[in-house]
Parts: structure tokens; C-alpha cells; sequence
């Protein structure tokens, strides 16, 4: 498997203490090497179709297909994905396998809807490309409500910091998003990381479906990223009873959230948070 960090050379600017704005030598220059989160595509393929080709991290890509197919209900268990292997012939410089191509031997006997299909390549932060509108995924919901939780103030601001500490690859590279598991007590479940806040959710939903564990109910998804009306819909698909995230949310998700009954709280940081949707105990 193709590695998670790189590292790269690099130059570091920092400013000399006290030096004069403006000054030739008012800034110090240090050669170096960084780590950084690698970013390489996955192509998805079955029976010969192209399902979709995403930007994400290498790493728990068989979590990542499971749930990414799952949000998209494209398969209803883990079972519908009867083999999932690297295509062999996929070499990069030097004829090693890049691992960035996975086929996949779906249950399901028709080919996947055409409306589907990303026949391009999305970037890592690419949420319901997949989905004909927004109308569609809005109507599916409609009418359906999650199991409430009510959790305490304390938890719900402890739970960035908690998701943090399992975050290896952000402490060596500071670029990569996480998702995370929480129960209502502030336990930590499970932790996925990827360059993609998407992918990292799905991450999450594909390893709790391979594990039989969804519906996630009376379970938190938190993520380092903005609450959107696309992660609202991949909690909503997984079962989660709430959404935690440290950054804003949108009119949308706060829509979808207050309509399903989701827990949504944003700028969760520190000894704050913003609820928009759901209450707390």
C-alpha cells in the first residue's frame, strides 16, 4: 500500500525578532524536508464500469468503497460487495502497482443507474456529485427520524480535542480532515483520516457496515471540518443520531437536520459550540 505521508524539500520562511518591516534581512530562510499527506486518485470500477474516480489518501480504501456506496445506496450491506481486489494491471513508474484502481464484484445483477457515475475525476472535497439533485436525496428523507440523544454541553465540546488525540497522520502533516465515532458519554469509537472530509466520513460508515454496526444509532459522527447538507445526508444514511462538527453549518444541513430529528452542533471548540438542530441534556 502506497504510503500516507511523503516527505518533500522545502524552503521555511520565518521573521527575525525585531527586525524592521520591510528590511532585507528581516526574514530567516531554512531548508528543509516536510512531511505532507499524500493525495492520489481511486478509480472504482465493476463488471468493466466505471463507478468513480476520487481523490483520496490511500488507506482503508475497502472502508471507504463500502461506505461511499452505502450513503450513495448503491448496495444495502456489506454483503453486496461480494469481492472487492486491486487491479493488477495498474502500475505506475518503475511497473509498481499504485494501488489506485479497485475492482469491485457487485451482488447486484444491473448495471449501476447512469446518474450515478462520476465518469470524471472529482477532487477530495466532492460530496453529492453522484446524485442527480438535491430534491431527489431531500425527497428520499423525507419523513425520516433518527433515534434522539440528548448529550451533555461538556461532551459535546470535548469531543474535537478527544478526536485530535487519535489523529496520526494530522500530527505529522497537518493536512488531513478525520472523522470520528463518539457515544454520548465521549468515548472515541473509531477514527478514519483522509485528505477528504467525504472520504473520511465514509471511511467511518464503511467500517461500522463491514462490522455490522449500523444503524449507528444513538452514536455521534464528529468531523474536522464545516457541517454540510452532504455529510448530514452520509450521517442520516449510517443511522447517526447526531453531527459534531468544529467549523460552520449550512442552511441546508441545518434543514435536513431539524427535519430528521440530527443533533447538529458547529464551532464546536474550545468552551463553545453552536446548536442548530436537536437539543442537549
Amino acid at each position: 500500500m502506497t504510503r500516507l505521508t511523503k516527505r518533500v524539500p522545502t524552503q521555511r520562511f520565518s521573521r527575525r525578532p525585531s527586525a524592521a518591516p520591510g528590511a532585507d534581512d528581516a526574514w530567516l530562510r531554512d531548508q528543509r524536508a516536510d512531511e505532507v499527506i499524500v493525495e492520489e486518485p481511486l478509480e472504482i470500477r465493476s463488471k468493466g464500469q466505471v463507478l468513480a474516480t476520487t481523490m483520496r489518501t490511500p488507506g482503508h480504501d475497502i472502508d471507504l468503497v463500502h461506505g461511499y456506496l452505502y450513503t450513495e445506496g448503491i448496495i444495502r450491506s456489506a454483503e453486496d460487495i461480494r469481492e472487492a481486489r486491486y487491479c493488477p494491471g495498474a502500475v505506475g513508474p518503475g511497473g509498481t502497482n499504485t494501488y489506485n484502481v479497485l475492482d469491485l464484484d457487485l451482488a447486484r445483477r444491473s448495471p449501476v443507474p447512469v446518474n450515478f457515475l462520476r465518469t470524471n475525476t472529482t477532487t477530495s472535497a466532492c460530496g453529492v456529485c453522484g446524485s442527480s439533485s438535491i430534491e431527489q436525496i431531500m425527497a428520499q428523507r423525507d419523513g425520516e427520524r433518527v433515534v434522539p440523544i440528548h448529550p451533555a454541553p461538556d461532551v459535546l465540546v470535548s469531543l474535537p480535542e478527544r478526536l485530535r488525540a487519535e489523529q496520526k497522520s494530522f500530527r505529522r502533516t497537518g493536512g488531513v480532515h478525520a472523522a470520528g465515532v463518539a457515544t454520548t458519554d465521549g468515548e472515541i469509537l473509531l477514527v478514519r483520516e483522509d485528505v477528504g472530509r467525504h472520504n473520511a466520513a465514509d471511511k467511518v460508515v464503511g467500517a461500522l457496515l463491514r462490522g455490522g454496526q449500523l444503524p449507528a444509532s444513538e452514536l455521534l459522527l464528529v468531523m474536522t471540518s464545516r457541517a454540510s447538507f452532504e455529510l448530514v445526508n452520509k450521517a442520516l444514511s449510517a443511522g447517526f443520531s447526531g453531527l459534531v462538527a468544529i467549523s460552520a453549518a449550512t442552511s441546508l444541513a441545518v434543514e435536513m437536520a431539524r427535519t430528521s430529528g440530527l443533533l447538529l452542533a458547529g464551532f464546536t471548540r474550545g468552551d463553545r459550540f453552536n446548536l442548530y438542530a436537536g437539543d442537549i441534556g
